[in-house]
């Protein structure tokens, strides 16, 4: 597959697998950025992604939220009852097995995220005041399929250190 960069010669899958991967680098950046700017407005990262994550995926048991966000269970627990001990979760007998307890946004946890929700949009608003509507739709239905391509990569995204091809000859 090519496409057509600006000058009108086509672009390889690499160049574009570049432009894409440059792109990638730049918004991790930025959201390391935004995450300072949490931080330093009292939000914990970790905790604001499982709380939106529990909100939209609904009442779910921690091994499954720990799925969701891609963590260590553990970690997860640990975050879990910092959310609970804030009053933005809470623990709720498991309705399909009472001896297991399922995770639920509370009704704070709910305001909480409502009003991050809202200064999200207007910061987003902003950053599209001169995208015309339609832009900024054909915009978010390819960013919405992107990034669900995304996610369904990222567990094996990067092949882990040891997994590598071995040229010819090469013991360990």
């Amino acid at each position: 597959m090519t496409t057509e960069p600006d000058d009108g010669a086509p672009a390889s899958e690499e160049a574009l697998a570049d432009r894409v991967g440059h792109a990638l680098a730049r918004l991790n950046r930025l959201q390391a950025c935004l995450h300072s700017q949490m931080s330093k407005a009292g939000i914990d990262k970790a905790s604001f992604i499982l709380l939106a994550t529990l909100h939209y995926q609904g009442p779910s048991r921690s091994s499954a939220l720990a799925e969701a966000v891609f963590s260590d269970p553990s970690t997860v627990s640990r975050q879990v009852a910092d959310l609970v001990k804030e009053g933005l979760v809470e623990r709720r007998a498991d309705p399909a097995d009472g001896r297991a307890s399922v995770l639920v946004v509370t009704e704070a946890g709910v305001a909480f995220l409502d009003e991050r929700r809202r200064g999200r949009n207007a910061a987003i608003a902003r950053l599209f005041a001169d995208w015309s509507t339609p832009e900024w739709a054909e915009f978010a239905t390819y960013f919405e399929r992107f990034v669900g391509d995304y996610e369904r990569a990222l567990p094996n995204f990067i092949p882990e250190r040891g997994s590598r091809p071995r040229p010819e000859g090469e013991n360990n």
